[in-house]
């Protein structure tokens, strides 16, 4: 057989009134809009698009260029991080992220660098002029990088040869922290302090960044990411105005990071839609046209600490989006990463995903692949306008410090938050391994271990340091660290905020938490009682009539943690009540069809609720019979978009009740 790259004729020569009218006939007199979809960002998807050729193909990565295979390092000990850089290095990777302790981003873990001598440790053996490097050290940031540079300097390397990305966007710290400085000028002028010193070394650092993540891991829909990105960055534009860095430069000074989800199309299009709004920003301001470099993370929002091997499908969806959507570089979070600090054999599986979507399917070969795509093409221009629209939002109020000290940013987030979570709660949006086919023989994973001593890293009180200028501050900095003081100490003492400002903080969470928790409930309630938590399936009828609703319904309850005994045929009511008493279960749901209801459901409630069934289910919609059902004793109902989080709440509630045991969320969660 011959190979051909043409589709069939039959096939190209049908029009659109065919493929509806095909649809129509599968919907079998349902309305179209059964098939159209609403964003979390309001606007409408549709199940079927022509193509484009009206949109050109869009400037993203360097046509044929690979992006970046950027692994997370957030090992403590300079060490044992350094051991694994090298691991990754030599098995693929050419950025690396280090993660320090003083980052947001952290989760208790981080690396922990005092002077030059911990910076030594942690990159011996680096050859820094092949590798990327990304610096997270939240509001430690001059500190790391003067350490940093002392390096090169101490090594000799060429500080323009070095590709330096600092994590240094205090809107999103702020932002996490619930903190806005009251004198922001203040900050400004440390940061361009940093700026102006840094680039009278030679260094090529880009030490300002827009980050998405902190906004997208708050509940963030990818139209208010991307606008909290532009209003960041158009900060930073006006910050650097007061530089003497020349403005065609000012692009180079930056980076911006966004997030990658499994939402495949979505990915693609923010990625894309970034590149034509960040072109906005720079014709306002009469800049030159310039790209600026995009760095994309895998969401850790998205990712599960039950079943956490589904998070190696979600990485992949993610990081096939972000390849696709042009990003520069990419990280990719082992998919143990909710359940503590990823091990070698974690980390490894991160780096292998980027390596074989670039190696096996060469998904750099093309630039803008998604060109001409009428789904993808529409989802990036209504991602622009939405981003647009909010981001004139943020600047009428004064730009992201104002916005956050108005509540403006947070309200919106929480917003859709809440949204996400309620979606979430009915499985509206479904969580593979968690809300849906949860797995209670699961197997745990295994992480490295580390305790938090609880310490935070700040500036060494005992340096004497100029004030902030024309860099001669970081200037002393790194000449302090070049003679072997250390910059950075860890304390017990808190952050002095008295110069800031408290507003709505913006928390990451993850959307599987709340039904992850009661799985946790589950767990510690079996260990303080040694009895399995279980739910009695009273199936009545015939196998055929109830084994597709007592299917759903065990898997229904399992999410929760609760394992399921039954269901079996019983040939009489008083068969049934026996098994009940025999199974052991402090609660029941009587299953079967709608039909079999009509006749048996109330008989049956009334028996169980008699054998001592404390809380009783039907599964299904009461519908007409709600009354009767209530007076034969069913207490609740489980059904295809109810609140299942609620519901099996409510049910621990009753379990612990049953058992005389209370659970504080510090037993649970701890």
């Amino acid at each position: 057989m011959s190979l051909s790259f043409s589709a069939p004729e039959r096939f190209l020569s049908v029009n659109e009134e065919a493929w509806w009218a095909s649809v129509d006939k599968a919907l079998k007199g349902l309305p179209r809009q059964k098939l159209f979809e609403t964003t979390e960002d309001g606007f409408e998807n549709a199940p079927l698009y022509k193509g484009r050729t009206d949109t050109p193909a869009r400037l993203l990565r360097a046509s044929g260029q690979d992006w970046s295979i950027v692994q997370r390092i957030d090992i403590p000990d300079p060490k044992d991080a350094n051991a694994q850089i090298l691991e990754d290095l030599e098995g693929g990777a050419n950025g690396l992220e280090l993660v320090f302790s003083s980052a947001t981003t952290a989760d208790g873990d981080g690396i922990r660098v005092g002077g030059l001598d911990d910076v030594e440790t942690l990159l011996e053996g680096v050859q820094l002029e092949l590798v990327d490097l990304r610096l997270e050290a939240g509001n430690r940031y001059a500190e790391v990088l003067a350490l940093m540079l002392a390096y090169l300097e101490k090594h000799k390397l060429a500080p323009s040869k070095i590709r330096i990305m600092v994590g240094n966007d205090p809107y999103g710290l702020a932002a996490a922290m619930g903190l806005v400085p009251e004198e922001p000028e203040i900050g400004f002028l440390h940061c361009q302090d940093v700026l102006e010193s840094a680039k009278e070394f030679g260094s090529s650092a880009r030490a300002l960044m827009a980050d998405g993540r902190v906004w997208h891991e708050a509940g963030a829909t990818s139209a208010q990411e991307l606008a909290c990105v532009l209003a960041s960055a158009a900060a930073h534009l006006r910050m650097l105005e007061g530089t003497k860095i020349a403005p065609e430069e000012w692009a180079d000074q930056m980076s911006v990071s966004l997030v990658a989800d499994t939402d495949q199309i979505g990915t693609i299009a923010k990625a894309r839609a970034f590149r034509a709004l960040w072109s906005c920003i720079l014709d306002g301001a009469d800049l030159p046209q310039k790209p600026i470099f995009l760095h994309m993370s895998t969401s850790y929002r998205m990712l599960t600490s039950r079943d956490p091997w589904v998070n190696l499908l979600r990485n992949t969806v993610a990081t096939f989006a972000a390849g696709i959507g042009g990003a520069d570089s990419i990280g990719v979070l082992p998919h143990t990463q909710a359940v503590g600090l990823p091990d070698a054999f974690a980390r490894r599986l991160a780096r292998n995903t980027q390596s074989i979507l670039l190696e096996e399917s060469n998904l750099a070969k093309v630039s803008d692949p998604a060109a001409g795509s009428g789904a993808i093409e529409d989802r990036t221009e209504k991602i622009c306008a939405t981003a647009w629209k909010l981001f004139q939002e943020i600047e009428a109020a004064g730009g992201m410090f104002d916005a956050l000290r108005q509540g403006l940013v947070q309200e919106q987030i929480q917003t859709a938050g809440t949204d996400l979570g309620s979606n979430v709660a009915r499985r509206k949006r479904p969580i593979t391994g968690v809300s849906e086919f949860p797995n209670l023989a699961e197997n745990d994973v295994s992480v490295l271990e580390n305790e938090s001593d609880g310490l935070i890293s700040k500036p060494n009180p005992a340096l004497d340091l100029p004030e902030p200028g024309d860099g001669q501050r970081f200037t002393a900095m790194r000449n302090l660290a070049l003679q072997g003081k250390p910059l950075l100490v860890r304390t017990g003492e808190p952050e002095d905020v008295s110069d800031s400002q408290s507003v709505p903080a913006l928390c990451a969470a993850r959307v599987s938490a709340p039904f992850e928790r009661l799985r946790s409930m589950t767990d510690e309630l079996e260990r303080r009682t040694n009895k399995p938590a279980t739910i009695f399936l009273a199936s009545i009828g015939s196998l055929a009539q109830f084994t597709a609703r007592a299917t759903w319904t065990a898997n229904a309850f399992a999410v929760g943690g609760f394992g399921a005994v039954g269901p079996s045929v019983y040939h009489s009511l008083d068969e049934l009540v026996v098994a009940y008493r025999e199974s052991g279960a402090m609660m029941a749901c009587i299953v079967s069809s709608d039909a079999v209801y009509e006749g048996q459901a109330e008989a049956t409630a009334r028996a169980l609720k008699e054998a001592g069934a404390g809380y009783l289910y039907l599964a299904g919609k009461p519908g007409s019979r709600e009354q009767a059902f209530a007076e034969a004793g069913v207490d609740s109902y489980l059904y295809a978009g109810c609140n299942l989080l609620a519901l099996l709440e409510e049910a621990h509630s009753h379990l612990q009740e049953s058992h005389g045991v209370e659970l504080s969320d510090l037993e649970v969660l701890k």
